[in-house]
């Protein structure tokens, strides 16, 4: 067996993951679970195989992920951003389906934080004149 592998780093959110690409016959881990158990959502699971799927590579490698911090959807997200960047190593003609497909933008949304006399981001207390 080869010891060759792909890495990513993709962020989403506050999600952080590291992912690795080596051939395989398309098995995924997250955090060293399946990702039927990690990731019992359908849509979330689909989320994360976009990118093998565009660049037809769904059967060529496995899968193995570490994600820490966010919700269910932001891991998700940062797992297929790390996806997206991981296979332009070995082949530099997968970038332009993957940039096409918007996967290696990193997506910049994050909570804006609390301001202060206020309840939220923006949103205020009752205002009343009496």
């Amino acid at each position: 067996m080869t010891d060759t592998q792909y890495y990513g780093t993709g962020r989403r959110k506050t999600s952080t993951a590291r992912v690795y690409l080596r051939p395989g016959s398309g098995a995924a881990t997250v955090n060293d679970r399946p990702i039927d158990i990690y990731f019992p959502n359908d849509v979330l699971k689909m989320v994360i195989r976009q990118p093998l799927l565009a660049t037809e590579n769904a059967d060529k490698f496995d899968l193995i992920a570490t994600v820490e911090g966010g919700g269910a959807a932001g891991q998700a997200g940062a797992i297929r951003h790390g996806i997206a960047r991981a296979p332009t190593e070995f082949n530099p003609d997968l970038r332009k389906p993957l940039r096409d497909a918007g996967f290696l933008t990193r997506d910049p949304r994050e909570k804006e934080r609390k301001k202060y006399g206020l309840r939220g981001a923006r949103a205020r207390y009752q205002f009343s004149k009496r």
